[in-house]
Formats: structure tokens, sequence, C-alpha cells
């Protein structure tokens, strides 16, 4: 177990490397610093939240490491300042101050239509073990790593409730597809489920409700081929769509399911009244931390 520390503030000053008698004493010091950075992010995210209306609030924002896009090595890692905000995912290099700052992020998702995954052991890239995976709606996969297993804890289920009130707040989303050469429209809905309409005349050619979809698959490209009972005959009715922008059609619908799926946990349905702040792990305005070798 590693037993040094440093502290990095957001205007890059380090606090050079700290070092303890052994691992134990360092986790006790990166615990107690990370609760500190918390609290402190919590009071500032509830004031931010004030002047953002109810469809634009932050629930999440903190300090990861990128892995650098085809490195093997562990060092090839770069601070980034990730920010769950409304609709979007934001990246940028340096916490927003201003609301100037949130227009010049690095780059932003829609959060329903990305996938977020933490790793477990079997899917770990390198030594770093509180790690996850964010597959974009272009298919790309980043990398992403924590200090501490409670700070990928939290980041889950920000994305979680993120992905949630956004589903819940839109409650349909609609995707230009093609079906047998002619030009359709798929809507996901989150009360009736998948309606496929013609482009031209909008007239609908089918709906099935999520219960109905007892599987799919997709070539990796741009083909999705839904399997649906019937509810009438129980028999299965394949269809198959092309997609110009497959990976986020892919997880709006997995969006869409495990909203459903969360609307049935009390647990969690209980939780999304309580404060968006009360998520956030790490202080937009506070300093970093991270294990020194």
């Amino acid at each position: 177990m590693l037993n040094a520390f440093q502290v990095i503030a957001v205007d890059g000053v380090c606090s050079g490397v700290i070092q303890c008698p052994g691992g134990d004493e360092c986790l006790d010091w990166l615990h107690a610093i990370g609760a500190n950075m918390s609290a402190l992010t919590k009071h500032n995210v509830k004031k931010i939240n004030r002047n953002f209306p109810v469809n634009q609030q932050i629930v999440y924002m903190g300090w990861v490491e990128e892995k650098e896009l085809d490195s093997v090595q562990d060092r090839m890692y770069t601070p980034r300042f990730l920010a769950l905000r409304g609709s979007s995912l934001f990246k940028f290099s340096a916490p927003p101050v201003t609301t100037w700052d949130w227009t010049r992020a690095e780059k932003s998702f829609t959060v329903y239509e990305i996938m977020c995954k933490v790793l477990k052991d079997g899917d770990l890239v390198d030594q770093r073990r509180h790690a996850l995976s964010l597959q974009t709606d272009a298919g790309e996969d980043c990398f992403f790593s924590v200090e501490l297993e409670c700070e990928l804890l939290v980041w889950e289920k920000a994305f979680q409730m993120a992905t949630f009130l956004e589903v819940e707040r839109i409650q349909c989303k609609t995707y230009a597809c093609i079906m047998e050469s002619h030009l359709m429209g798929l809507t996901i809905d989150f009360g009736m489920g998948f309606v496929c309409f013609d482009a031209a005349s909008k007239a609908v050619l089918w709906r099935y409700k999520f219960s109905q979809l007892k599987g799919s698959s997709d070539d990796g490209k741009s083909k999705i081929k839904f399997l649906f009972q019937n509810q009438d005959t129980k028999l299965i009715e394949a269809k198959e769509l092309e997609f110009s922008n497959l990976f986020a059609v892919l997880h709006c619908i997995h969006a869409f399911f495990a909203a459903k799926v969360a609307c049935l946990d009390p647990m969690f349905t209980g939780s999304q009244n309580s404060t968006t702040a009360t998520m956030v792990p790490s202080a937009a305005h506070a300093s970093k931390i991270k294990y020194s070798s």
C-alpha cells in the first residue's frame, strides 16, 4: 500500500509529497481531506444552483484523471474536471468559475446518449483500481480514474441520477432511421415505449411497450435488430432499423430502460428529492488529492 500523497491547488500550487508512517495513515488523511473538500463543494454548488433553472442544476462536479488514448503507461494520465449539469456532461481542463467558462468546455455530451461503467477487476486497463469507462455517442471509449473508492461510487450514483432526471424531463426522444429503404422516425417514449412512424406522412407503422422488447442486436456500425413479442399472438416480431448515430440510440434506449427500472425502486425515487449538491464529491475551487509513489 502506498504511504504518500500530495495536494494540488486549483492554481497548480502543490504541497509537495507528504509521506505518512504507513498506508493506513495515508488513507485516513486522504479520506479526511476528501471529506472536507466534499463539504466545501456541496456548499459552493448549492450557491451556484440558485442562479440556474431547474433543468440546468449541477448534480456532480469533481476532479478525475483521464487516460490518454493509445497509452499503455500508467503515468499517461491528464487531470480533468468533470461536471454533470442539466442534460450534459462537461469536460474541462480547469473548473468553471464564471458563466462564460461553461461555454468553453473541452467537450460536452448529452447524458442519456453516453454510457458510464464502473470497471471491475477484470476490466481494468492498468494498475489503477478506481476507474470508470465512458462510451460516447460516437462509440469512442474514454477512461477515467479517481483516488478513492468512495469517489467512484459517488460518481456512479450521480451519473445515474443525472440521466434519470433528464429522461424524466424530456419524456421522449426521436431519431431518424431507415427501414426497408424508407426514411422513418423512431421515438423512444417513457410512457408508451417504441413508436416507429413514416417520416413524410407521420403515420405510425408500429408501436411496442418496453416490456415487449425481448432482445436486440446490432452490427456495431448502423443497424439494430429489435425482437418484440406480439401481445396477442405471443410470437416474436423482428424489426431492423438503420441509424446514422448508432451508439447514441443504443445508449438512449439503455437510459430509458434504466429510468423505468429506477421508478420501481423506492429508495432511488426517494433519493431524487434530496438536493443534488449532496452528491458532489470534490471541490471546484478547492484542491485535488492524489497518491504519490
